[in-house]
Parts: C-alpha cells; structure tokens; sequence
C-alpha cells in the first residue's frame, strides 16, 4: 500500500549548500527509519517557506543518488504563525505496515510543528 511519509527540517540562511545539506539529511532519514528503499517510493514532494530560495530542495534527491524518483518543489503557504526558513517533505512509498506505524521526522526546529511524532535528532554525519 502506498503510505505518506511527512518530514521536516529548518535551516538557519537562505543558503543553497546549507538548504541540501538539510534537505539531504531528512529524506535519507526517513527512508531509513521506514525501510524505504528508492525503489519502492513513488514521488517525493517539496515545499519551502517563502524567506527560502536559494535553490530546490528536490535536488538532495539526486544527490543521494534518487535519480528515478519523481520529485516537484513548491511555495509553502505565507502564514503569520508559519514556522520561518522551512522545509517540509511528503514521501510516498510502497509500504507494508499500518499508517500508525510510519515514522515521520522532524529535525532541528520543525520538531515544533508535530511534537506527537517527532524523531531522535539525526546527525549530518551519518
């Protein structure tokens, strides 16, 4: 069955390596924590704050080597509550397990946005 897969990351600038360096981070994160492989994802969804666009999120997709994954970027809604210099992720993929057992993630300050589901932090390093 295909499951949505919801993530989060902040950065600190509208900085393009510091954006993918992020951006890279959370999807690998979450494909871990739910088994993921490429293969098995059907399209990977995008959106940045409107104070973010110093390149596309999506490119972090093909720098982890995501070359096949359909992905699309767009502008995340200008509220006045809106958490600032975000990035927000939908991971569709091929999943065995009920939608209660997908493990979303949320890092740095986007663990504000869903505190019922969000991860351990995750290393830039791993």
């Amino acid at each position: 069955m295909i499951r949505g897969i919801r993530g989060a990351t902040t950065v600190e600038r509208d900085d393009a390596k510091e954006i993918l360096d992020h951006t890279r981070t959370l999807i690998v994160a979450m494909a871990e924590q739910n088994h993921v492989d490429p293969e098995a994802m059907s399209s990977i969804c995008f959106t940045l704050t409107p104070d973010l666009h110093a390149t596309f999120p999506a490119e972090a997709a093909r720098l982890v080597g995501w070359r096949y994954v359909p992905v699309i970027c767009m502008r995340e809604l200008d509220v006045p509550h809106g958490l600032p210099k975000t990035i927000r992720v939908l991971m569709h993929a091929e999943l065995d397990v009920p939608q209660a057992a997908v493990q979303h993630v949320y890092l740095e300050r986007a663990v504000v946005l869903r505190e019922d589901l969000a991860s351990q932090e995750v290393s830039r390093d791993s």
